[in-house]
């Protein structure tokens, strides 16, 4: 097969998390790159399609509807729609199938795909490696974004690295109206506080300090994000920060599409997040941001290329941030003064970034 492979029509398969998607889109780039004349198509979750339709290397946006689907394996008109739905994507006529998910789940969707060429890793969980019929060896390499591009040797697919993701036009002028109603007339920092589970979540005594120890070099205000199920607490630490602080907050959790949060991240003067895909966003839209890790680890899932954008506690021994038991002992760990210090730096060497806010 080798470099000498075409295919008219491409899809990527990367349905989520949110980060994940994120960090997908140099795959799409290098693929675009080496087929230039060709049509891509990329299923992502509802939801999700904000974070990559306005690409310029995307034709097409195929949406799975995950929470239709929900307990498909135990409700039977549930099973009868995925199925269906499954069927459904044949019509696409896809050559070509890059699942970057892994899972048993896209690697149904591959084989549904009927495309004749289906590519994926071959140690693909849940048995999804069955629906290949490329299968590259990844594990020995570390970082997500560096599995992903690996997928793409038995096409002779050269890498790009390119991690530009493009806010809709639509956001970018929402939130340029919604700045001048809440009176953000300047330089912010969008803060990422919350994250789903608890051990990856920077204490809020932490976040108060940090702002604190900012003194001058504090924007004019701070927006924090966060999602519906994280407004009370991201309501909690904002009242916080601006009885202890005596800072400007402006609260947008629960108020903000994907496409919204990537407006905000583009225009912010710098993003402060734990591991979230927040900060992947980030890293996309300018790379001004600080990263903040303890039980993960950011040489696997950190911000692609921005190594030294991280303030990592790492842990004594392996741990699974799903554990409930870590609580945020790990996230203590993570020094204010050290975040003080690369955020001071990220400002210093980003101060002519002409997409900065000013």
């Amino acid at each position: 097969m080798g470099g000498k492979m075409t295919a008219q029509r491409v899809l990527l398969i990367r349905p989520s998390a949110l980060g994940d998607v994120c960090r997908t889109v140099p795959v799409l780039a290098s693929l675009a790159r080496h087929w230039p004349d060709s049509t891509f198509g990329w299923l992502v979750q509802d939801g999700f399609e904000d974070a990559i339709r306005c690409h310029p290397d995307l034709d097409e946006v195929v949406v799975f509807p995950r929470k239709d689907f929900k307990r498909w394996s135990t409700r039977p008109t549930v099973l009868a729609r995925s199925v269906k739905w499954m069927a459904g994507l044949r019509r696409g006529r896809w050559d070509c199938v890059v699942d970057c998910q892994g899972l048993v789940r896209s690697g149904l969707m591959s084989l549904a795909s009927g495309a004749r060429c289906r590519v994926g890793d071959r140690h693909g969980r849940e048995g999804a490696w069955l629906a290949y019929n490329r299968r590259v060896k990844t594990r020995d390499l570390d970082h997500t974004v560096d599995r992903m591009l690996k997928l793409l040797d038995p096409l002779g697919v050269e890498p790009i690295h390119d991690m530009r993701l493009y806010p809709p036009p639509e956001a970018i002028e929402a939130w340029t109206a919604s700045r001048q109603e809440l009176g953000v007339d300047g330089a912010y920092f969008a803060l990422a506080t919350t994250t789903r589970w608890p051990s990856k979540a920077w204490p809020d005594d932490h976040w108060v300090s940090y702002v604190q120890s900012l003194g001058d070099r504090a924007p004019k205000s701070f927006v924090l994000l966060g999602s519906p199920s994280e407004q009370e607490a991201v309501g909690r630490l904002a009242g916080r920060l601006r009885d202890e602080a005596g800072v400007v907050v402006h609260d947008l959790s629960g108020r903000t599409s994907v496409g919204d949060v990537m407006a905000v991240i583009a225009s912010a003067r710098l993003t402060v997040a734990n591991d979230t895909a927040a900060l992947h966003m980030a890293v996309g839209l300018g790379g001004r941001c600080v990263g903040l890790f303890g039980p993960t680890d950011p040489a696997r899932v950190g911000p692609y290329g921005l190594a030294d954008r991280v303030v990592y506690a790492p842990p004594s021994s392996r741990v699974n941030y799903r554990d409930a038991r870590i609580g945020d002992q790990l996230m203590r760990q993570v020094s204010v003064d050290e975040v003080v210090a690369v955020t001071v730096r990220v400002l210093e060497e980003t101060a002519n970034d002409s997409e900065a806010a000013a």
